[in-house]
């Protein structure tokens, strides 16, 4: 089954979009946008791999996220060093998360496509 390429742009970006807004009402707290962000991104790619035709479990999406960690962890020390800029920090905060977002939904893309069509 061939995913229309804006659906998974559709789904990305929604989702994307979602994690900046958890990542604003949390920015004064940092790390705490992650109970959030993180089931966010969870869906986001069990979108991704239903569009792309796949069957997912939960266990493989925790997988397939689990090397992102440390760039969470990296977004966290973000959100802790300018967290305490009013206005700047909630800035930075949503970028990152969004930014992080976007870069695990495309690979979520890839890797489900090439997976789909193997």
């Amino acid at each position: 089954m061939a995913a229309s390429p804006q659906k998974i742009h559709a789904i990305i970006h929604e989702a994307a979009l979602a994690s900046a807004a958890a990542a604003v009402s949390f920015a004064q707290v940092p790390g705490a946008d992650e109970a959030v962000i993180l089931p966010i991104q969870a869906a986001m790619v069990m979108a991704i791999a239903r569009e792309h035709g796949a069957s997912v479990t939960e266990g493989v999406v925790a997988k397939f996220l689990l090397p992102y960690a440390s760039l969470t962890v990296g977004r966290v020390v973000v959100e802790w060093v300018v967290g305490w800029l009013p206005g700047a920090g909630n800035a930075v905060n949503a970028a990152t998360a969004a930014a992080l977002t976007e870069t695990i939904g495309w690979a979520a893309d890839k890797y489900f496509g090439s997976f789909v069509r193997a």
